[in-house]
């Protein structure tokens, strides 16, 4: 198993590229498409603190669920950390997590910080 991990979504151009970077450095990866293998709190929790964010920092404050669902509100943490779990859509990407160390892909040069 792999020490370096990205959470991606294929559709997403800036989650494409990290992983580009990522592959041409020839480095192992686990590759999770978070859509599709939503993180659990625990993970997400986990997440966060690896960033040294907030969890309302990991909010994509763009999508429609965002919109419709939260837009305006004031939620605990907790509360956040629940909000990506019912909402995966939600979760800012790429992260790519290497130890206890975190970073957001945006710009896809950031995972350079890490690996």
């Amino acid at each position: 198993m792999s020490d370096l991990s990205i959470f991606h979504n294929p559709r997403c151009g800036k989650s494409r590229n990290t992983l580009a970077i990522i592959n041409e450095k020839n480095l192992d990866i686990e590759v999770v498409e978070y859509l599709k293998t939503p993180p659990s709190a625990a993970q997400l929790e986990a997440i966060v603190k690896k960033l040294g964010i907030k969890p309302e920092e990991l909010i994509r404050k763009g999508e429609k669920v965002f919109k419709e669902n939260y837009k305006g509100k004031q939620l605990t943490e907790s509360d956040w950390i629940k909000a990506m779990v019912e909402h995966p859509i939600l979760i800012e990407r790429p992260i790519v997590i290497k130890g206890d160390k975190a970073v957001i892909g945006r710009p896809p040069e950031n995972v350079l910080s890490i690996i």
